[in-house]
């Protein structure tokens, strides 16, 4: 790679290389906001509970997995036959996320919605998907899956070379990721919407870092098969 492709772009330029995947952002950053400050704590929790289907049951099931560890290491897998140096960057990210997750949940010390109904003697209003276990302790905010989706489906977004309908592809499963843990009855609105910007926020960092880890060709060649 020459050493202009190992530059680090402007941030600026970097959100306009994306736009397909931060225009996705901005849109659900502005449909968040508005629901934050038009709903109830707690609402879209319940929304999604009196209103189940089984299909939604098995997409939201399944759907919430893509933020789990499995995923990072298909991507880091996959990258190795792409760049060594994204392949890298990739468990850094996943740590960071998982270091962040966890000093925010302790510093706010929020309660899952289950506790938080519990504590309001309306815990019966609540359904829960069948197979999924429901956590009820004070680790609510910020999502964490949440986090982690929106960091891996954005650092990925940021170093394919199709940015359109991937880009707006890759953006949907991050997304797909947040919705889950309200259809879940694992956190509410408040919690994937600022999991969503911390894990846009450390992706946009990774990717940054990993043009700071230096120019060895090595870094830059791939597995071939």
């Amino acid at each position: 790679m020459t050493k202009n492709n190992l530059a680090k772009p402007p941030l600026r330029s970097l959100v306009q290389e994306n736009a397909w995947f931060f225009y996705g952002c901005l849109l659900w950053i502005l449909i968040g906001t508005v629901g934050l400050f038009t709903s109830t704590h707690g609402q879209w929790v319940l929304f999604f509970s009196d209103n189940r289907t089984s299909f939604w049951d098995f997409f939201f099931k399944y759907g919430t997995q893509l933020a789990e560890e499995w995923a990072f290491v298909l991507s880091i897998f996959i990258f190795l036959f792409i760049r060594y140096r994204t392949a890298i960057t990739l468990p850094i990210l996943a740590a960071l996320v998982t270091l962040v997750s966890a000093v925010a949940k302790k510093i706010f010390h929020q309660p899952r919605p289950l506790a938080y109904f519990r504590e309001l003697g309306e815990a019966e209003q609540l359904t829960f998907v069948e197979g999924v276990k429901v956590n009820q302790g004070y680790t609510s905010f910020p999502s964490g899956h949440t986090m982690a989706g929106f960091a891996l489906f954005c650092f990925i977004a940021l170093n394919v070379p199709y940015k359109k309908s991937v880009g707006l592809g890759l953006f949907c499963l991050a997304m797909i990721v947040g919705l889950s843990r309200i259809y879940l009855v694992q956190h509410f609105l408040r919690d994937i919407y600022l999991g969503s910007i911390l894990g846009v926020a450390l992706a946009i960092g990774a990717y940054y870092f990993q043009q700071i880890l230096g120019k060895k060709a090595w870094l830059d060649k791939r597995l071939k098969i």
